[in-house]
């Protein structure tokens, strides 16, 4: 059906305000990224600082005791998005967290599920997960401190509410991947991994002064402890954010491109519908140049004859 010109240049200014909006979009995306990415590389340095401590510690007080991970309590954390327009971001981590719950089932006891964001809410609902708890993802890399130390406190809480007094922690999140790709992650952070512990207690001891503490073992391990979860979830957090955005930026890439490409064929209907019109205009003043022609020939005709 043919569109008249003013309905197409109504679409074409709609279309416009909305590549306006995904450009927007588009470029929120990439700024907001920075300060996240920057954030994980800051967190990483923090992190390499509390795996020198657990090192001086196991070179001062031996290997440490081996923890049953299956008398522990059960603890997934999933790390989502808040927003929409990141494509399936969230469905492919609920997906993962699915998994890991089906890993662990039927022997296990009920695991228990901490969520971030309430898009993933809604994702880990759709799959028939049950959440203990939402918490909601940092605005700003202000926030990154407050989300991780709240989840830790959170763990703390479930470590003393258990019987065991021990947990089993697995963190679920999107890592960034080569060529610009993202996947999901299954950290595990409680028990501490064997293969990390034997690493550090057999890595040579690099400064020439031998560590010394004023706390005691128990005392210093438990902060050690405490200090490697926020590292872990204050990173888990900030890549989970970089990754978000990522999405949202391919996906509003896309989005421009088929604007663009959406405004290309509107165009060119509209270039067609303003011709169209044109010589519509111009048969209209030729047929009535015509007629008018005509008229004053049949005048010119029937006017009488005068002496």
């Amino acid at each position: 059906m043919a569109q008249t010109l003013e309905i197409l240049t109504r679409r074409t200014d709609t279309l416009k305000s909305i590549r306006g909006i995904v450009h927007t979009m588009k470029t929120l995306s990439a700024i907001n990224a920075l300060p996240y990415e920057q954030a994980a590389r800051s967190i990483g340095a923090y992190r390499d600082t509390v795996l020198d401590g657990f090192q001086a510690f196991l070179h001062c007080n031996g290997p440490l005791a081996p923890t049953s991970q299956e008398a522990a309590v059960q603890v997934i954390v999933a790390f989502g998005s808040d927003h929409g327009l990141c494509g399936n971001y969230n469905e492919i981590l609920a997906d993962e967290v699915l998994r890991q719950l089906q890993r662990r089932a039927p022997t296990d006891s009920v695991v228990r599920v901490l969520c971030v964001g309430a898009q993933m809410e809604d994702a880990l609902t759709a799959l028939g997960v049950q959440i203990e708890s939402t918490l909601l993802p940092p605005a700003t890399t202000d926030g990154l401190g407050r989300i991780a130390g709240d989840m830790v406190t959170r763990l703390d809480d479930i470590r003393r509410d258990s019987a065991t007094a021990d947990v089993a922690v697995t963190l679920v999140f999107t890592e960034r991947a080569a060529h610009g790709l993202q996947t999901p992650i299954a950290q595990q952070l409680l028990p501490l991994d064997a293969e990390l512990i034997e690493d550090l207690d057999h890595r040579a001891w690099t400064s020439r002064s031998l560590p010394v503490f004023n706390l005691p073992p128990d005392d210093l391990l438990a902060g050690l402890i405490r200090s490697y979860l926020f590292a872990s979830m204050f990173r888990a957090a900030a890549e989970a954010l970089v990754t978000e955005n990522a999405a949202r930026l391919a996906r509003m890439q896309q989005a421009e491109q088929s604007v663009d490409e959406r405004l290309e064929v509107l165009k060119s209907e509209t270039r067609l519908a303003r011709q169209s019109e044109i010589t519509t205009e111009l048969l209209d003043v030729i047929i009535g140049f015509e007629a008018l022609k005509d008229r004053d020939r049949k005048r010119k005709k029937h006017r009488p004859a005068t002496d």
